[in-house]
């Protein structure tokens, strides 16, 4: 069967967390969408937007370019599916029954688009001629759809959740990640080293680590250090080659990706990989992107004082997120000053660098420092210098595909900077 692994309209309502990033690459409860295509057990295929193809080439090559002829069933799944176990059992029993109750005829040579909204809801079956090779070919079939002639659909719905805002990412984190972590335990190369604790192999211990696995597992991937007297209250994900300092404090549903360097207090959030918050300071009900560094004493606020229920404003709509708690959401290369605070449900954009007081969401590409002397435009060119810096501190290549990302992101998002900015005068 082929999978096609679609993004629609919908990923860019995402941003910051999909500026840079296929959808399918969310990291939420340890886990992202491209991480179940082992188990989904199909061909491959990912129609991302255009600025991400090379990135998508290079970074998950295991999506192939085209449909393979031989497989006469082609699934189209969004690639804002929360990769939770309860939506990847539901994708499974999906395709199980869909196949079992449809087999025949009405499967030869067919498309199958499953959808809700944008999402799953329904299975609506296609001629396979209408399906190109390129990346038309999702828009063929949608068209397709319009023409009853050409088009026969079944109703079913297998109810899967679906990221429609970035805030979404820190509720599902708490919501998937102990049945997302048991499912990890049960499938990876780990050793308990006490009940609930599961470490991989080359995992480093500092003197006096405490582990409180009595609210959920914690799971330490390969070649990850704690750094001494840190505590770790599950449930709990450490990646790969990820690093705690000495006194750090994570607790309640957290996820580290790999290679990323983490101190202070971090409660409910999600760090992507190469991220840096080494230093003192709480971060809560949060997600941070890749390649972000937060000064010494950065801290964001996660509870109103009202303790009421947060809005946050996504360009001009204010959508309220039923949550309690919910931080910030950072992107990618965004940088903090010392001794920063983001007030709560704070968006902080893409290569964006702040100072003093984030009171409000703070556009990518520019210098934020409103309680200083305003806001200032980065250069795309600005951002490139300090990746090749950042990366050769980690032993990556920046490829031809990482600077040509930066310039298609600062493009992309010009609509977030106000009109007129200068640009900053920083040297390179």
């Amino acid at each position: 069967m082929n999978i096609i692994f679609f993004e629609d309209q919908g990923a860019q309502q995402l941003a910051p967390v999909t500026t840079g990033r296929p959808a399918y690459s969310i990291t939420c409860g340890s886990f992202r969408l491209v991480d179940w295509l082992e188990e989904l057990k199909g061909h491959p295929i990912g129609l991302v937007r255009p600025f991400l193809e090379t990135i998508q080439l290079r970074d998950f090559p295991q999506f192939h370019a085209s449909l393979d002829e031989q497989f006469p069933v082609t699934w189209i799944i969004n690639a804002r599916l929360v990769p939770s176990v309860s939506n990847l059992r539901k994708l499974i029993d999906f395709k199980d029954q869909a196949l079992e109750k449809h087999a025949g005829d009405i499967f030869r040579g067919t498309v199958v688009l499953a959808r809700k909204g944008w999402a799953i809801d329904s299975a609506l079956i296609a001629t396979r001629d209408l399906i190109g090779k390129t990346g038309e070919a999702l828009q063929l079939a949608l068209d397709a759809l319009q023409d009853p002639s050409k088009t026969r659909s079944i109703v079913m719905q297998p109810e899967l959740a679906s990221f429609e805002y970035p805030h979404q990412i820190v509720e599902h984190n708490v919501l998937s990640m102990e049945e997302n972590l048991n499912r990890r335990i049960a499938t990876g190369d780990y050793r308990q080293r006490e009940d609930g604790v599961f470490l991989g192999k080359g995992v480093k211990f500092g003197q006096y680590v405490a582990l409180d696995a009595s609210q959920g597992p914690i799971v330490v991937d390969e070649n990850a250090s704690l750094g001494h007297f840190s505590l770790i209250r599950g449930p709990v994900y450490l990646g790969r080659n990820a690093r705690l300092s000495e006194y750090a404090a994570i607790k309640d549903h957290v996820c580290i990706a790999e290679s990323s360097k983490i101190g202070g207090e971090v409660e409910a959030s999600v760090i992507e990989a190469y991220t840096n918050k080494q230093h003192h300071g709480f971060l809560g009900h949060s997600y941070l992107g890749k390649w972000i560094n937060l000064g010494a004493g950065t801290c964001n606020s996660d509870l109103k004082n009202t303790y009421g229920l947060i809005n946050v404003d996504y360009g001009d709509r204010k959508v309220a997120t039923g949550m309690q708690f919910f931080g910030c959401v950072i992107g990618d290369y965004a940088k903090t000053a010392i001794n920063t605070s983001i007030f709560t449900g704070k968006i902080i954009g893409t290569a964006s660098m702040v100072y003093g007081f984030a009171t409000t969401n703070v556009p990518s590409f520019v210098n934020y420092a409103r309680t200083f002397n305003g806001i200032g435009n980065l250069p795309p060119d600005v951002i490139v210098a300090t990746q090749a810096r950042m990366f050769v501190r980690r032993n990556v290549e920046q490829r031809p595909c990482d600077i040509q990302l930066i310039h298609d992101m600062y493009r992309l998002t010009a609509h977030e900077r106000p009109e007129g900015l200068t640009d900053t005068p920083l040297a390179l």
